[in-house]
């Protein structure tokens, strides 16, 4: 007998059942990758068809919008009139200035506060620190509505109003940044804290040379955060601002629909300036995203 049939002859063989269990399991588990594909697919499609046809109304030209009776996905010729008529009918670079300037101060100040505060709620112990964070988390339920009239008030009072420090001043903390930071920082080990705590170095040192090298992912999220929401804040620059030389673009959207009402293709190409930069800062930083929500423990 040769080495293989001896080799053969005392090799286990699975029984029929179990091969045809393991097939049955194989073939569920490529069922469900596949339906699940194409779940995510579906929601993909629905997520990124209103870009898409907002990209291809903003470089349709007008005739073609409203003179023809076939629908197209995408145009016949690409143009750039929608931007040309939009950028000689307003100041869109300076709107566009003033988001970007509001929208990058914001986020320094409230990533800075956030980062500090979430370490010393994470990190420190100090008397009320469990109810204190509790009553800044309870701020997330109140609607920005409810405390219009008191910021008016008191940005009024203080002579900031139809200035840009009117719109950065009241969203330069975050109630949500601090929940994000402390949970992040939670998982930072306590040991090499008080690893610098023993060679010596102060909190700030702490901070600065151990947790901040350590909150990449973090940093991320909250910058991107900040930038998205002061970028498409609306409502309150609408109230603390009065030039028309201070305007955002979000506020600018609302004057471009006073005046190209049925103007699709102008309103979207405007649309498409808002949108670009955000989209772009994302799809750059994304794998942080992920890193730090999943650090942070939302699921």
């Amino acid at each position: 007998m040769s080495i293989d049939e001896r080799v053969a002859s005392v090799s286990p063989v699975a029984p029929p059942t179990v091969t045809a269990g393991r097939r049955v399991a194989v073939r569920s588990r490529r069922g469900g990758l596949v339906v699940r594909t194409l779940i995510v697919a579906v929601v993909a499609l629905a997520a990124i068809s209103p870009l898409y046809w907002m990209l291809a109304v903003a470089f349709s030209s007008r005739a073609e919008l409203l003179g023809g009776r076939e629908l197209r996905l995408w145009p016949r010729e690409v143009t750039f009139e929608n931007f040309a008529r939009v950028f000689s009918s307003f100041p869109v670079a300076t709107w566009f200035g003033n988001s970007v300037a509001i929208a990058v101060v914001v986020t320094l100040i409230s990533v800075t506060t956030s980062l500090l505060a979430g370490y010393a709620f994470a990190q420190l112990r100090f008397r009320g620190s469990t109810a204190l964070f509790f009553l800044a988390l309870a701020t997330l339920v109140l609607p920005v509505q409810v405390i219009m009239v008191s910021l008016f008030r008191i940005v009024t009072a203080s002579g900031l109003y139809g200035t840009y420090w009117a719109v950065i001043l009241p969203v330069s903390a975050s109630a949500f940044g601090l929940f994000l930071a402390r949970q992040f920082m939670l998982g930072i080990p306590r040991e090499l804290i008080e690893a610098a705590r023993l060679d010596g170095a102060g909190h700030l040192q702490t901070f600065t040379r151990v947790v901040l090298p350590l909150s990449k992912p973090l940093i991320a999220v909250l910058v991107f955060m900040s930038l998205l929401s002061s970028w498409n804040d609306f409502a309150w620059p609408l109230i603390a601002l009065r030039e028309n030389r201070l305007f955002t673009l979000p506020i600018g959207l609302l004057y471009l629909q006073g005046q190209f009402g049925s103007d699709y293709g102008a309103t979207m190409a405007y649309a498409l300036l808002n949108v670009v930069p955000i989209a772009i800062v994302f799809l750059v930083f994304q794998r942080y995203f992920v890193a730090g929500f999943a650090r942070s423990g939302i699921k």
